[in-house]
């Protein structure tokens, strides 16, 4: 199996399957980049801990890139450059 390790901009949609959460976790951040990621989950607790363990700029919960101005923006990792949006990126421009 090929794994591919560039940054990739979508609409992408991966997928993979796993037994464990903590299997799942390990699969999310085996990664250079970090721009984004969602948790889906009825579990507001597993939603809870999966966004403290997933190693991303922004981690949304049930739903995906919705946008807050007022909020910083970015990646982590090689994931996105800065951060934009909200005061705290305009000071950065």
């Amino acid at each position: 199996m090929q794994i591919w390790r560039e940054e990739v901009f979508g609409p992408v949609l991966s997928v993979k399957t796993f037994t464990t959460e903590n299997e799942a976790i390990e699969l999310a951040n085996d990664t250079d980049y970090g721009l984004g990621a969602a948790v889906i989950s009825k579990d507001l607790e597993r939603c809870e801990r999966l966004t403290k363990a997933l190693q991303a700029g922004i981690v949304w919960v049930n739903c995906s890139q919705p946008c807050f101005n007022q909020a910083p923006w970015g990646g982590n990792k090689r994931g996105g450059i800065g951060r934009e949006l909200g005061e705290w990126g305009l000071d950065n421009y």
